[in-house]
């Protein structure tokens, strides 16, 4: 009987060696562990930030469409005319006078 429990010692103690002795491993893997997680993390954060920033590119993108669509509607003559209008500013129907001096010389 006594051998059976000087075996299952030395086992333990042959484990236990083994632990101690393979100890700066075993940190090395829960570092890397701790890495590998941190960096999952960094990554999920960061695709959220590169989904809103494209979000908000998109909105951007709706909101300068629609205001040169408008401001090329607003810069039409018929526009501009029907704007003015209210300031007493009308089209010319004739074309414009051209006033030259006679006093030049040389033409």
């Amino acid at each position: 009987m006594e051998t059976s429990s000087n075996k299952k010692e030395k086992r333990f103690r042959i484990n236990y060696q083994l632990v101690v002795k393979n100890l700066p491993f075993f940190l090395f893997l829960s570092v890397l562990a701790v890495i590998y997680i941190y960096n999952g993390h960094y990554s999920d954060k960061i695709i959220k930030s590169i989904s809103k920033t494209n979000k908000e590119l998109r909105e951007m993108q709706f909101e300068y469409k629609t205001l040169k669509s408008e401001l090329m509607f607003r810069s039409k003559q018929t526009e501009v005319a029907r704007a003015v209008e209210p300031l007493g500013l009308r089209e010319l129907n004739i074309p414009p006078v051209v006033l030259t001096d006679s006093s030049v010389i040389g033409d």
